[in-house]
């Protein structure tokens, strides 16, 4: 999966990765290959990532947006902490 990360002021990540976890505003959800297309509101907390190497790497957001579709997931973060 091709994952963004994009906050106000630069780009967070940029890559290939196994797994996405966001801190859903109406509770924590985990994106897989091939999930079925989603929009969600992000609330407060930690973004964790497992990259293509099994490397585990998080952010701590202030909230904001993700879009996944067809395995391309944006990130769009209102401030990272």
């Amino acid at each position: 999966m091709q994952l963004e990360i994009i906050s106000p002021d630069k780009k967070l990540y940029s890559g290939e990765i196994d797994l996405l976890r966001v801190p859903g505003s109406k509770g924590p959800f985990t994106i897989l290959k091939n999930h079925a297309p989603i929009i969600s509101t992000l609330d407060k907390g930690i973004i964790k990532i497992v990259d293509t190497k099994g490397e585990e790497i998080h952010f701590e957001i202030d909230g904001g947006v993700i879009e996944s579709k067809s395995n391309k997931i944006i990130v769009l973060a209102e401030k990272t902490l």
